[in-house]
């Protein structure tokens, strides 16, 4: 059981300094050691993602810090919401589709590792790369939108893709880009959770584990805000590169084994 307080903890703390959100650790951390189901796994995930997402960005509001670009992140927040609705449609139309669990999990785990080995790839490589400053809200909205469907549908609530987005289509330094994509998974996310229980397709869960995973991220966002002030850019940036690594070699692990019968 303490597991899954530390596992909330530590990705919702580096989740914090890098704007990933904590999913995308959560997640295939949670599937290596199968503690859960697939889709309880994305659940916890979620709630925990909302509740870390809900201190930072509230935190950052009051305090009147001007990180996010409400202009720019609110379309893009808005349309991330609606994404997440298709994201969720599309997991459980995948789940009734197949009849065998584990193919829902491989998939997830082969697309998470693929999707994050092409954020790895951009983030060495960006120097190099010229970038766009969109401002219209209509494409804002449907960056939005792509980028909710993914994520929600991958079970990260954002994460990566989020600031590789934030990066190549606004020009925003790294810092920047994780004030505003903990804005977007915030939207996202609740919007996610409130379909999930109007539509009661909640998966079967323990509510102690739903609280300690949710003391987790809240106690993860407390302390990720106060080391990201303690790092510059450069630091914040080398984090996010080790830790791509890792989620893609374990993401490639659990695809593998998803697959491999017991």
């Amino acid at each position: 059981m303490p597991l899954f307080f530390l596992v909330a903890l530590a990705a919702s703390a580096v989740g914090a300094i890098c704007g990933i959100g904590g999913g995308v650790i959560i997640k295939p951390v949670l599937d290596l050691f199968r503690l859960e189901t697939v889709s309880t796994i994305s659940f916890l995930s979620g709630c925990t993602v909302l509740t870390m997402t809900c201190y930072s960005v509230g935190k950052s509001l009051l305090a009147g810090e001007k990180n996010v670009a409400l202009d720019i992140g609110t379309p893009l927040a808005v349309g991330a919401a609606v994404g997440g609705l298709l994201g969720n449609q599309l997991f459980a139309l995948a789940r009734r589709l197949s009849d065998m669990p584990n193919q829902v999990g491989a998939i997830q785990s082969a697309c998470l590792a693929i999707v994050t080995a092409g954020t790895l790839l951009y983030t060495l490589n960006k120097s190099r790369v010229p970038t766009r400053r969109v401002r219209n809200k209509g494409g804002c909205a449907a960056i939005g939108l792509a980028l909710g469907c993914m994520s929600s549908f991958l079970g990260i609530g954002g994460g990566p893709i989020n600031l590789v987005v934030l990066y190549y289509f606004f020009s925003m330094d790294t810092k920047t880009a994780a004030a505003n994509s903990l804005y977007i998974i915030l939207f996202s996310q609740l919007c996610g959770l409130l379909t999930t229980l109007i539509t009661a397709s909640v998966p079967d869960f323990r509510w102690p584990v739903l609280m300690l995973m949710a003391a987790g991220g809240l106690a993860g966002g407390i302390l990720g805000r106060k080391l990201n002030r303690h790092m510059d850019g450069k630091a914040v940036e080398n984090l996010f590169v080790l830790l791509m690594m890792v989620i893609i070699c374990i993401s490639i692990f659990n695809a593998w084994r998803y697959l491999t019968p017991l």
